[in-house]
This record gives structure tokens, sequence and C-alpha cells, in this order.
């Protein structure tokens, strides 16, 4: 089966946590998102980022790999309940591509038994997030 969704991040929290040679530096970062569409609901990520360019003065001149941990909050196709994911991706030209995979055993209520993987992208005009998932 197939989901489609818009998210928007509602707060996003970046802090520095190892000091590296300029423009180079890695952050962690921890975000929540509102999803809206056959996903409804939010989602609240804590990323691990690096930067192999920074730009201070504008970020989406900036060039990075993120990896991330992902809980959903919400329904799918109507059936309410949470699942968590692991992704996976890169930002570069204003747009970050991610791919995520539905981890094993993470969904409750209604999702219990999801599986599945994800790709989202996104950039200052919107996002898009595709979810191929079963129920086992």
């Amino acid at each position: 089966m197939k989901a489609t969704s818009t998210t928007t991040p509602t707060t996003w929290n970046e802090k520095p946590y190892n000091e590296l040679p300029s423009p180079m530096k890695m952050t962690k970062a921890s975000v929540d998102f509102a999803f809206k569409g056959e996903l409804e609901g939010k989602a609240q990520t804590e990323f691990l980022m690096f930067y192999s360019k920074s730009d201070e003065t504008d970020q989406h001149k900036s060039t990075a790999f993120y990896i991330g941990l992902t809980r959903f909050i919400g329904t799918l196709a109507g059936k309410g309940g949470s699942f968590v994911m692991e992704e996976r991706g890169t930002f570069g030209a204003g747009t970050a591509n991610s791919v995520a995979t539905i981890v094993t055993d993470s969904g409750t209520g209604q999702l219990k038994g999801i599986a599945g993987h994800a790709k989202s992208s996104a950039t200052q005009q919107g996002s898009l997030f595709e979810l191929e998932y079963e129920f086992h």
C-alpha cells in the first residue's frame, strides 16, 4: 500500500556537538513535524548531521549528510497509532532528500505490525513524504 503526505517543520532546535575546521561542522537537531494527507499527525525526530560545507549566512547553500530516528504519531489511512522510522539523507542546493525504514516492532495501536519504507524531498517551497507499507 502507498500513502503520501506533506510535512512541515514546526520546531527546529539545532546545536553543534563537535568542533571541526570551518566550513565543516557536526550538529544535533531536535525537530517536530506536522503531517497532512494520508498520514495525518505529528512526528518528533532526533537528527545527527555532518556539514561538509556550512554557510552560516545562508543555510540553504550548505551541504550535509544526516541520520535520524523519527516517531510518527497520528493516523495512516484512518488507523490510529504510532511507529518509528530510521532515516538517512543528504542536503544540498537547498533540497533535503531522505530515505527511511520503519523499525521492526515499533508500531502501536492500530498501526501495530506495520512495516515499510519511505522517501521524502523537501525544499523551501514545500515537502513530499511517500510511504510504502504493509501489515504483518
